[in-house]
């Protein structure tokens, strides 16, 4: 392999499934933490009503992410999470300052971004959406 030549099939394909799941698995606890308290919220922040924007926040969060791990219809989870931290990002984080490195949001842009490129790349290995592609194909 050279290091300037992609990398040999099906290493790619494993690498974005090793990295959905991580990604996904971080996620879901931003949304645990509006929803359930755990992780514990930062200090002095009072509950999330779980009936206002946050909270619908932390219902995507969670099981969007839950599904992101699984790789359970990956492409359109993706999509909503990706417009989720777009709205959040501008919404919260843009008004504290132009760079996410001062206004904190850089988490924010990061999975927006990743959960972009999950719309066109799609799970990878280790995934529901392979296996079930999988089966329709075998049929």
């Amino acid at each position: 392999m050279s290091l300037f030549e992609p990398a040999p099939s099906p290493w790619p394909a494993r690498a974005l499934g090793v990295l959905r799941i991580l990604a996904g698995l971080l996620f879901v606890t931003f949304g645990t933490m509006k929803l359930f308290n755990y992780p514990h919220l930062p200090p002095g922040q009072p509950p999330i009503p779980l009936f206002s924007e946050a909270g619908l926040g932390g219902i995507l969060e969670t099981f969007g992410g839950l599904a992101i791990v699984l790789g359970l219809f990956t492409r359109p989870v993706a999509f909503v999470l990706a417009g989720e931290m777009a709205v959040a990002y501008f919404q919260f984080h843009a008004p504290q300052g132009f760079f996410p490195s001062e206004n904190m949001g850089a988490p924010a842009v990061l999975y927006c971004f990743l959960f972009l490129y999950l719309v066109f790349a799609g799970a990878g290995s280790f995934s529901l959406d392979a296996r079930i592609a999988r089966a329709r194909r075998d049929r």
